[in-house]
């Protein structure tokens, strides 16, 4: 955990390494805010905590007496996000488990600069696309597609897959080497040649099909003899006395492990089934609502900004009045295009005041832009409408949902190299090792072995052998497999 100070809104960040915490570390937290005079902070949207920078009288925080400089991180360093939070809950690739997060978690004994996402592509709840680095569970046990969003250099796919046991190794040289660096290859060639890795040779794009988002709040049966709660604050201000208290119920109670989600919100997993009505009666004494409807849920906004609060109440009021339904849909509202990397199905961009009128008092104006298929993970945003007034917002975003649930089930998405696929069902010629069942494919070629794409397998040296478990050349057998 570290904390970090966000000079542009004057907010200080703790670091929850992947979104996921014990009650006891919590605690730790709730009472270094408590001797500073706060009764209250926030979550973030990369499932940290935000310290507000003034206490209770005003003063800030950190020229507190208590204020203690060993808690705190240095001013680049980024939290991990993770989907552990969706594990056991929501669904999931076959594989993964909640102990193959930690695991990797475990590893990261360092501090990253960049952002990094750990994430399944089968849940919809933590975004995929949202960090620098962003490890994807394949379909393939322990192996993970590396997507870069490296800053300065363009988009692009790592050429194969990552062993779940050298993420946190491959993301620390990434890290240190990467300015350095000018294409993808060089990357490639530097990691072979300076890290002994366990890599694979990927078969298939990703394909990331869109689902509705999930409903993440309140109490919820998980298998026969458990429960999951989820929690979530309208203006994201958590009491820290009731925290206190829920942190207390988790030690009593066995509950090991508190998870935060990039909505705002936190999600307790594994409440026994002997501890559902202590729970709620805890929920009662502090009367904490766990039943928003899914109009408030949905929304992600900058932390503490007043301006993107009261337009979203604004916005869910006449969502509300008007018996629109937006079951599925996210929202987003940015202030001043602060954000570029979105992560809602709608966005509403304020535009920002030229300069030249600054000094009058004029109405804000906002762009609608949605997500292609109205999937974020398709990285993809097209514009709706521009220099919308405040009050006709209600309007186009109705309009917006209607067709949202008109094409609803019609779309499919297919995350790849190259962008957004139509889904399309061909059977392939390939060879596979039998000892270890990698494909070789003439169309992607063998970039370990330095094979390019283009070379049959027929044409390739008699001393060709396995790129992963080095098997011979005549340990390979043809098959045919569908590619869709």
């Amino acid at each position: 955990m570290g904390l970090i100070m966000e000079k542009e809104q004057g907010l200080q960040r703790v670091d929850v390494k992947g979104g996921v915490l014990s009650p006891v570390e919590l605690q730790r937290i709730i009472d270094h805010a408590q001797d500073l005079g706060l009764d209250a902070f926030h979550f973030g949207s990369r499932q940290d905590i935000i310290f507000p920078i003034k206490d209770n009288k005003g003063n800030k925080v950190i020229s507190h007496p208590s204020f203690d400089s060993s808690f705190f991180a240095s001013e680049n360093q980024q939290n991990i996000s993770s989907s552990y939070v969706s594990i056991d809950i929501f669904e999931a690739t076959v594989w993964l488990r909640g102990t193959t997060y930690l695991y990797i978690l475990e590893e990261f004994r360092y501090k990253p600069k960049l952002k990094i996402n750990i994430t399944d592509p089968k849940q919809q709840i933590v975004p995929l696309f949202a960090g620098d680095l962003n490890f994807i569970a394949s379909a393939n046990e322990d192996y993970w597609y590396l997507f870069l969003k490296l800053p300065g250099w363009d988009e692009m796919y790592y050429p194969v897959f990552i062993y779940t046991w050298d993420i946190a190794k491959i993301a620390k040289v990434i890290e240190e080497v990467y300015l350095e660096l000018n294409t993808i290859e060089d990357l490639f060639q530097f990691l072979n040649e300076h890290l002994d890795t366990n890599n694979k040779v990927i078969e298939k794009p990703l394909k990331v099909d869109f689902n509705p988002f999930p409903y993440y709040e309140g109490m919820n049966k998980m298998g026969l003899n458990q429960y999951w709660l989820g929690l979530y604050w309208r203006n994201n201000k958590y009491d820290l006395k009731f925290l206190n208290a829920l942190c207390e119920f988790c030690i009593e109670h066995r509950i090991g492990k508190i998870c935060l989600t990039p909505w705002k919100s936190f999600i307790l997993k594994g409440i026994p089934r002997g501890s559902k009505l202590a729970l709620e009666k805890l929920l009662g004494q502090f009367g904490i609502n766990v039943r928003h409807s899914a109009l408030e849920l949905n929304w992600h906004l900058p932390v503490d900004n007043k301006k993107a609060l009261d337009l979203k109440k604004f916005l869910v009021m006449n969502f509300d009045q008007n018996d629109i339904s937006t079951y599925g849909l996210t929202f987003g509202i940015t202030i001043n295009r602060d954000n570029k990397r979105y992560f809602t199905s709608v966005m509403i961009e304020e535009n920002k005041t030229p300069d030249v009128i600054k000094d009058f008092v004029i109405r804000p104006t906002y762009n609608v832009l949605y997500a292609k298929n109205f999937n974020p993970n398709t990285q993809q945003y097209i514009v709706y409408a521009q220099d919308i007034d405040q009050m006709d917002l209600p309007g186009l975003l109705l309009e917006l949902t209607k067709t949202y649930f008109q094409n609803l089930g019609t779309q499919e998405v297919a995350q790849n190299l190259g962008g957004v696929l139509e889904k399309e069902v061909l059977e392939v010629e390939v060879y596979q090792c039998l000892d270890c069942q990698t494909i070789y494919d003439a169309s992607v070629g063998d970039v370990i072995s330095d094979i390019p794409i283009g070379i049959n397998f027929e044409d390739l040296s008699d001393d060709y052998s396995c790129s992963l478990c080095g098997a011979s050349k005549n340990r390979f057998e043809k098959i045919h497999i569908e590619v869709t």
